[in-house]
């Protein structure tokens, strides 16, 4: 039976993680495909470490695998713990803030249970899904990164810094990544990209933001990060 592993980077996520996992134990997946759930936690500074043991403690989901980082490290380095601990036929990162759906975890798989796709993006911005109003600047900077780096790699995707990202989870390990923070996704598409023959699909989401009070955590400063590192993975092969 194939199986799914879902990573959950965790950095301070107290008032979502609970319902979160929740949420992600309830999804039934295609060809009831197993999941594996791997959560990482970045040195939370909050409860969000008691609450996941605890889930785990009263969980009747056998398959949740905690894994700790003793410093803060970064987004990045969270999903990259989670890779190389993932043990599923396909991969997909999942953040803890309850703005992305694991109920669309089907939509993601199916051009890959189909045999069409090695690699599904999920973008915000195509479908009819619900997409909550906010920030028109951030739409207005996510366009952006997403056209210099198809610039670079030749795809033509709509949404490349979405979160939901789903892979074959061989490719995924076959890759190196450096990024520890918010690069992780212009480097991870500039190097799956270059692997030859790959199947990259698209499909649309929903998307259910947050505003900074309600603890979103990306800032201006994570843009120009994007930007370097679509300039740098895009113009070198490392």
């Amino acid at each position: 039976m194939k199986k799914l592993s879902i990573i959950i980077p965790v950095y301070n996520e107290a008032q979502t993680i609970l319902h979160l996992l929740q949420k992600v134990e309830e999804v039934v997946l295609l060809n009831q495909m197993e999941k594996e759930l791997i959560v990482v936690d970045d040195c939370s500074t909050d409860n969000t470490l008691t609450i996941i043991k605890n889930k785990m403690q009263s969980s009747s989901h056998p398959t949740i695998k905690l894994f700790q980082h003793p410093v803060n490290k970064g987004k990045g380095a969270a999903i990259q713990t989670g890779i190389k601990n993932a043990t599923g036929d396909y991969a997909i990162i999942q953040d803890a803030d309850l703005e992305y759906d694991p109920n669309e975890y089907n939509i993601l798989l199916k051009p890959i249970v189909d045999g069409h796709a090695d690699v599904v993006y999920g973008s915000r911005f195509i479908g009819g899904k619900p997409h909550r109003i906010l920030f028109f600047w951030h739409t207005i900077g996510n366009r952006f990164l997403t056209f210099l780096s198809n610039m670079f790699t030749n795809l033509n995707l709509t949404d490349m810094e979405t979160c939901y990202k789903l892979f074959d989870r061989r490719l995924l390990q076959s890759i190196s990544l450096r990024e520890n923070r918010f690069g992780f996704e212009p480097e991870v598409t500039a190097k799956m990209s270059r692997i030859k023959n790959i199947r990259i699909y698209e499909v649309g989401i929903s998307y259910y933001g947050r505003t900074y009070q309600e603890g979103k955590k990306i800032n201006w400063i994570d843009g120009l990060r994007a930007i370097y590192c679509i300039l740098k993975y895009g113009l070198f092969k490392m």
